[in-house]
């Protein structure tokens, strides 16, 4: 069983998975280290590492610019392999999903990132601009080792596109919990519900419920509908606001982690 399946068959019957998100090389790989190991001590049950690109379309501005710094300073998709593998020597049991766009992947070869993904102790790949039906060679590359390869589903996806992504999907499905990028407003939880239900009518997997959730009260709201709660802009916020102070860049971050997971668990 992987470890994703674990922590979702392992959580309590009142309690929700937290998956929290930052870029990785954000601020430095080291800060990235630290980040991670802070996120684990205040509930995260799953971390999401973006995996830096120059043009990352599906995220507004607080992540944007988080990727614009990590490859500004040089983070490749190898370095954040090894970034894991080192996080490895010390937590064997947090799922670490990688999210990020296919370039880099492309550039790496589909079965040579496979490989090195599942040596570094990767869990789960996200590519946010990889149209599913176009997936399977990667998909089969991710199969033989055993990495599982989560898809986002918005509330424009067709009845039609969710029976085929129940076909493909493995880990969880990613929802995104409203119309625009990553931290955008206006989050509809009556709406939300609705898409959720929708989802459960068709794919059998559990669902993370991401985009527009920033704080515990937004965090618990959808926690009464989702599986998981995946949080990034309000985390990354910190990495940017408090980069000449890490002490309290990581206070910060510890702080809104666990005020989110006590608010769902």
């Amino acid at each position: 069983m992987s470890r994703l399946s674990t922590i979702f068959t392992q959580l309590p019957v009142d309690e929700k998975a937290f998956i929290p998100f930052i870029t990785a090389g954000d601020g430095g790989l080291d800060n990235t280290l630290e980040l991670m190991q802070v996120l684990v001590k205040n509930g995260a049950d799953v971390i999401e590492l973006g995996v830096p690109f120059s043009d990352p379309m599906a995220d507004g501005p607080t992540i944007a610019k988080s990727h614009e710094r990590a490859v500004k300073d040089g983070v490749s998709l190898s370095d954040v392999l090894v970034l894991v593998k080192k996080f490895r020597q010390s937590n064997d049991t947090t799922a670490i999903v990688l999210m990020g766009y296919l370039n880099p992947i492309e550039v790496f070869g589909y079965q040579a990132f496979a490989n090195v993904a599942s040596e570094s102790g990767v869990d789960g790949v996200l590519v946010v601009d990889m149209p599913p039906e176009e997936a399977h060679d990667l998909k089969q590359s991710l199969d033989g080792v055993d990495i599982d390869f989560i898809f986002l589903v918005a509330p424009t996806t067709t009845d039609e596109r969710l029976a085929f992504l129940a076909t493909i999907a493995s880990g969880f499905i990613y929802f995104v919990a409203l119309k625009g990028v990553t931290g955008a407003e206006h989050l509809d939880v009556d709406l939300v519900k609705a898409h959720l239900l929708r989802i459960r009518q068709t794919v059998d997997l559990p669902i993370g419920g991401g985009f527009g959730i920033k704080d515990a009260k937004s965090a618990k709201a959808v926690s009464e509908h989702a599986d998981a709660i995946i949080v990034g802009s309000s985390l990354v916020a910190f990495v940017e606001q408090y980069a000449n102070d890490r002490d309290k860049m990581l206070a910060s971050v510890g702080r809104l982690a666990n005020e989110i997971a006590t608010a769902i668990k």
